[in-house]
């Protein structure tokens, strides 16, 4: 037997810790819109700062004060930077630049750039504000900049930002490379490459596709002066479905910390309001009591996209409660569309009971800590770019028995989405409830009641995921939870509707995509099929309505927050036709009833007729994963043309429509014994017809044994299940045979397909694997690498709804 060295001992040992202390790759906070969404993105809340979902640096930082003694349980302090060479965000700077693949060594100094063009940056596809406009594949970029006291810089950092590919050179070394986008300015540690002289800065960026940019420059870290704060220890992390909850050790004594957004899926007046509660619950460890307070920090970033927009902050009066509130001076409304965006109107709050003994101030992040260790709480900023609403809760002497105080997190977006040009007001907007502060009001009285409401929701929610797919299949529903609501937003129409309204987040910003519903609908078939419903009636409206004038289903209803009509330059016909037609069967099965499906049974007949012509054998068009690109003949497509024909035969018989049910019925089982000719390939289905060698995941047809439509023999699941057993590499199954890459919430569908338990988990381990183990520290990706674990892209997205698939089944096939 071979010796193992203590070493390797001990790293294994650290390994396996590190491995039972994740618990997500990101953690929800604050949870409640593509707007209003705060998360953690180290396993220690205190070891980084927390972000908006993209990204962005949205800081909220928590300290307690322990007899005196100052602890950080949340958050980082931001670094200070002195600037080297500016990026765009302090102003213009000249560049040379060539959109030519040089020849030779360009990140030399001595490199010749006969021929590069002379600019200005920034640099990017965006005419209103980019000075050199950039809209091929690659650029090449280089700076030049004299420094006099190389040796006098030793904390230097690479600010960049870009999209997609960058890599970045300082005189002729690599010191930056990524693959993907990198948000708003990444701080990039560079080792000492700096000379006395003449320095080079070169860049290359390739736009992979959808929007371009290019920026970057160097800066140096200010050591902080003042005292040093001590780390609270951290001992342990757990998530539910509506909570975040730590526990620290600090000094003395013991703070059980949690966030609890009552996203409650079943009550619309409570999912809408956007409230989020922290709850503080402080004891003595040493069995003596301690004088405790505890100091909330938020920086204004929340309430803007760039920090560079001034805001204004001041507090507002309410009878029951301490509120300060901020937002932008500006307060664009609705001006801005996209991806990578933050809100910069309407208004953050933060609330706290007038009987929790609080005192609030407004300040500068770089005076918080200071202000807190001298007990100094006077407002000494209210206007200006740094700015931060300060809350201190004063608990008093605190002994061996717990005590718990609550605050309150609100956003008010005021106009959240535009409709077809009609700007829309907050579903919790009401004759009752006509101001925020009425329902950060109503929201504290209710505390304790919504509380227990939550966690008897927390565990109703993990008990059925359990049940139906294991713990490890619980534990990837909860994670998937939050995230997917938060992905939207709720509104009613002025035609009275619902309207639950997706984000396409770090896709291209789309709202209300088809095939995005799709995959996110089993958790709201489960729960809430109202809210279902409100994922589509946009998308009947589209066409009903005479704005969408194709045979076939829209793609989407515009840009995120402006819902005005597809913006997406290509449609996907049988993609979102089939995804309608089977979307309004499942609500059909959900409700038992097809009354959803009574006033649109002409726009589903005109769609179903297009896959009857078109679906079965699909030309080359996109579908859901347009990512991989056009594909002819596309087996999963074709299911999933087959599957929705049936679904509207089964809507028509609801409907007592006998004649039309088995019309179509006959049409679709027709369909299958073709559909099982032109895909077989041994022992498994093809990517495409008759093309054998390959292979893909057949996850389009889930709905057929969802559903009940009897339509694939068993054989087929089985002879699938089997074969993707042996296609798994260590984070999943991938997609296709194609790439390596693969779609964790279509995984799940596939795995769906299984006829036992031991085959469910086979495919779903590696999945959990993922979540728990990728290196990129975002909110799950549902596209990922099967190899590694990697993010390929996309985050935050609400597809992650799709895992409640298998509770789905088990629901309705329990009828």
């Amino acid at each position: 037997m071979k010796k193992i060295s203590f070493l390797a001992v001990m790293v294994l040992i650290s390994q396996l810790v590190l491995a039972q202390e994740r618990k997500a790759p990101a953690y929800p906070l604050i949870t409640h819109s593509p707007y209003f969404s705060i998360w953690s993105t180290s396993d220690s809340l205190n070891r980084a700062t927390t972000t908006h979902w993209t990204g962005t640096k949205q800081s909220l930082l928590g300290f307690i004060k322990v007899d005196g003694k100052v602890y950080r349980f949340m958050g980082k302090e931001g670094e200070a930077y002195k600037t080297i060479l500016p990026a765009a965000d302090e102003g213009g700077y000249a560049v040379k630049y060539t959109e030519t693949a040089p020849t030779g060594d360009w990140t030399s100094p001595s490199f010749k750039t006969d021929g590069w063009k002379n600019g200005t940056g920034p640099i990017g596809d965006d005419e209103s504000k980019d000075k050199v406009i950039w809209k091929t594949r690659d650029i090449w970029i280089r700076r030049t900049f004299p420094i006099s006291n190389a040796a006098a810089i030793h904390s230097l950092m690479l600010k960049v930002s870009h999209d997609d590919d960058a890599e970045v050179y300082l005189n002729g070394e690599q010191i930056y490379q990524k693959a993907g986008v990198a948000n708003d300015y990444g701080m990039i540690p560079v080792a000492g490459k700096l000379k006395n002289g003449e320095n080079l800065l070169t860049m290359h960026v390739v736009n992979t596709g959808g929007g371009a940019r290019a920026d970057l420059g160097l800066v140096e870290v200010v050591k902080k002066k003042g005292p040093e704060i001590e780390l609270a220890e951290q001992k342990s992390v757990d998530i539910n479905a509506t909570q975040t909850i730590y526990s620290f050790t600090c000094g003395k004594a013991d703070l059980q910390l949690t966030f609890t957004s009552p996203l409650l899926i079943t009550d619309l007046a409570l999912l809408s309001r956007p409230v989020s509660y922290i709850t503080y619950s402080v004891r003595s460890n040493d069995g003596q009591p301690h004088n405790v307070k505890v100091l909330f920090s938020a920086s204004a970033d929340v309430a803007r996209n760039k920090p560079s927009q001034p805001v204004i902050a001041q507090k507002v009066t309410s009878p029951t409660l301490s509120i300060l509130r901020a937002g932008t001076v500006e307060q664009p409304i609705l001006q801005k569309k996209g991806d990578d965006l933050r809100i910069d109107w309407g208004y953050m709050y933060v609330a706290v009971p007038e009987n929790a003994h609080s005192i609030q101030y407004t300040g500068s992040s770089r005076e918080t800590p200071g202000s807190f260790l001298r007990n100094d709480t006077k407002t000494t900023a209210k206007q200006g770019t740094d700015i931060v609403l300060n809350t201190v809760i004063q608990f008093g002497m605190v002994g061996p028995t717990a005590v718990e105080k609550f605050m309150e997190m609100g956003y008010d977006e005021i106009t959240p989405i535009q409709y077809f040009h009609t700007n829309l007001k907050p579903w919790w907007q009401t004759d009752q409830l006509k101001t925020i502060v009425q329902v950060l009001e109503k929201s504290a009285m209710e505390y304790p009641a919504v509380i227990e409401r939550c966690k008897a929701f927390n565990d109703s929610i993990y008990k059925e995921a359990a049940d139906a797919g294991g713990e490890k299949y619980a534990r990837l529903c909860v994670l998937a939870y939050r995230q997917s609501i938060a992905a939207h937003a709720l509104v009613k129409s002025p035609q009275g509707e619902i309207l639950w309204l997706s984000k396409e987040n770090f896709s291209n910003g789309s709202i209300n995509t088809v095939d995005v519903t799709y995959p996110s609908a089993p958790l709201y078939l489960v729960y809430n099929p109202v809210l279902l419903e409100g994922m589509l009636n946009g998308i009947f409206y589209f066409s009903e309505s005479g704005k969408f004038k194709d045979n076939f289903a829209a793609h989407d209803l515009g840009t995120y927050p402006l819902a005005n009509g597809q913006t997406y330059g290509e449609g996907m016909p049988v993609e979102e036709s089939g995804n309608m037609i089977i979307l309004t069967a499942a609500i059909a099965k959900a409700q038992g009833n097809a009354n959803y499906a009574r006033p649109h049974w002409a726009t589903l007949s005109r769609w179903v007729n297009y896959l009857v012509d078109e679906g079965f054998d699909p030309k080359n068009q996109l579908c859901t994963d347009d990512f991989a690109g056009h594909l002819a003949r596309n087996a999963n497509l074709s299911v999933k043309a087959i599957v929705g024909i049936a679904c509207y035969a089964q809507l028509a018989e609801q409907l007592g429509e006998p004649e039309t049910a088995a019309k179509y019925r006959e049409i679709a089982k027709g369909m299958v014994g073709k559909w099982v000719q032109l895909s077989m390939d041994n022992d498994h289905s093809s990517l495409t017809f008759e093309n054998p060698g390959t292979w893909s995941q057949k996850y389009n047809m889930v709905w057929d044994k969802v559903l009940g439509l009897k339509l694939f023999p068993q054989e087929v699941y089985d002879r699938e299940i089997k074969f993707y057993l042996t296609k798994q590499n260590e984070f999943g199954l991938p997609l296709d045979s194609r790439k390596t890459y693969t779609k964790s919430d279509w995984i799940l569908w596939s795995a769906t397909l299984a006829d036992n338990q031991k085959d469910f988990e086979a495919l779903i381990d590696p999945v959990y694997k993922y979540a728990v183990e990728t290196p990129t520290r975002v909110p799950l990706s549902d596209w990922h690498e099967t190899m590694d674990g990697k993010q390929v892209g996309f985050q935050a997205r609400s597809v992650v709804g799709g895992y409640f698939m298998k509770v789905l089944y088990d629901k309705f096939s329990s009828r």
